[in-house]
């Protein structure tokens, strides 16, 4: 196959890459997004294979029976979890397949290490970084799993000179790569020796990186490792000579990153910050603390049908607790319900809500919420002072008026949504935890918030006989 064939195909998968990421920037064309994006993957892997097969020198039948089976094997495994996972399993789901991408980075590095090139010195610092960048991922994303779907505690793991750990494993790393850049390529023992210490330096590394960081921080970490796989991705590309691979590796990597920005930015946390280890104690404990905020107060739901029926203005802010509870579908209907009778209603979404970057924006569109009403923190928060009711669903943290209030809290300084300036304020939790921050919440206590307690879904039901 021409090289030239080659490069144009890859030249037309990466424009359909970029059409992908304009398009998921709005809800209104992420399908045509995600249909560019598999068009354009469609187009790579086709010509990637046959460029591959092309050029095994009479081995091709070979190579294509064996590369149609590890990618049957692939699209079968990916098929069946994609169908079976639930939106609530995304996060999951998506920090476990970034750990594939770190693992191929490292399978890439140590094969790539027995090439002869050019420029091998070049090579071998490519080698290094794609391998160390690699590991990082793997693991890193193997405890975000773990700590998403609660395998693990999410509480963040506390070592003695945590910080200096991470400093002193990067610092080793930049000596063990000019170590094996020097090593010279007769002596394979000692490079390979040196590959391994490296590997394992970097897998133990991201552990204890993510290890480290509270479950607060997780949607944050979740964007960090999207990015962190595609460097890994783009090292990969240079080991392989694939420029399409460095194409979408930067894409991916730089997009992920960006996104981690904004969201430290809307937690007011800095990223240095959230990789040095956030705050967050295991989900759904009592609240600690010597502050005493009075008694909270208690709604039924014809209570809160009743505050409803009277309003004429409704700001739902949903959280992870929705997802959990799949209340998204009778939250859409309950606001259909409100609309027909003339009530404003309208949704505030916090940018880390859930435990995924724009977790409650898919919840509520796949519920065919119309997404005119969908709007972001900075975009509803001046209205919440002019607002009857307020229901706030399996919302805690972003809710918290602490942030803004308290000084001494640990999530003082993150924007949140004012939700306690509106009239009234009802609250769907199952109980009195605290939220994934660990955090205590005084708006459950205020006077104008009423809770609502039981399963979000089985409540919002009720409401919606009520009404």
């Amino acid at each position: 196959m021409s090289p030239t064939l080659v490069q144009g195909a890859y030249i037309v998968a990466g424009l359909l890459f970029i059409l992908a990421l304009a398009g998921l920037s709005r809800h209104e064309t992420a399908r045509r997004g995600n249909r560019f994006g598999i068009a354009g993957m469609a187009v790579a892997l086709v010509f990637t294979v046959l460029a591959a097969v092309a050029g095994r020198n009479g081995s091709g039948g070979l190579g294509i029976a064996l590369i149609v089976v590890a990618m049957g094997i692939g699209a079968a495994i990916g098929l069946d979890r994609a169908r079976k996972v639930e939106m609530t399993g995304m996060p999951e789901l998506i920090a476990m397949l970034h750990s594939f991408v770190g693992l191929a980075a490292v399978l890439v590095g140590w094969n790539s290490s027995y090439e002869e090139t050019a420029y091998p010195k070049i090579h071998d610092v490519e080698v290094f970084v794609g391998v160390f960048i690699g590991a990082v991922t793997f693991t890193g994303s193997i405890v975000a799993f773990l700590k998403l779907s609660a395998r693990i505690p999410s509480k963040p793991l506390m070592l003695p000179f945590r910080n200096w750990l991470n400093v002193g494993a990067l610092g080793l790393f930049v000596v063990l790569t000019v170590v094996y850049v020097l090593v010279p390529d007769t002596a394979v023992f000692g490079r390979h020796l040196l590959l391994g210490l490296v590997t394992l330096l970097a897998l133990a590394l991201g552990w204890h990186l993510v290890a480290s960081i509270g479950g607060g921080d997780m949607p944050v970490v979740v964007s960090m490792l999207n990015s962190y796989s595609g460097w890994a991705a783009a090292a990969a590309g240079f080991l392989l000579n694939n420029d399409l691979l460095i194409i979408t590796g930067a894409l991916v990597g730089s997009s992920g990153a960006y996104l981690s920005y904004i969201m430290c930015q809307a937690m007011n946390r800095s990223f240095i910050s959230v990789i040095a280890g956030g705050f967050g104690v295991e989900a759904g404990t009592a609240a600690v603390g010597d502050v005493d905020y009075g008694e909270h107060r208690e709604v039924t739901a014809e209570g809160a049908a009743a505050l409803l029926s009277n309003a004429s203005s409704v700001v739902i802010t949903p959280g992870y607790g929705m997802a959990v509870a799949q209340a998204q579908y009778p939250v859409a209907s309950l606001t259909k319900a409100l609309r027909d009778k003339g009530v404003d209603v309208r949704f505030g979404i916090h940018p880390v809500a859930g435990r995924l970057p724009g977790h409650m924006n898919v919840l509520l569109a796949e519920a065919k919420v119309p997404y005119d009403i969908v709007l972001e923190m900075d975009e509803i928060n001046d209205d919440l002072s002019q607002t009857d009711v307020v229901l706030v669903i399996g919302a805690n943290d972003t809710v918290n008026p602490a942030a803004a209030e308290d000084p001494s809290s640990p999530i003082a300084g993150m924007p949140v949504l004012t939700v306690w300036e509106a009239k009234d304020v009802v609250v769907f939790k199952r109980s009195m935890a605290t939220g994934y921050a660990g955090v205590q919440n005084p708006l459950f206590f205020r006077e104008n918030t009423q809770m609502l307690f039981g399963d979000a879904k089985d409540r919002v039901e009720d409401i919606l006989k009520a009404l």
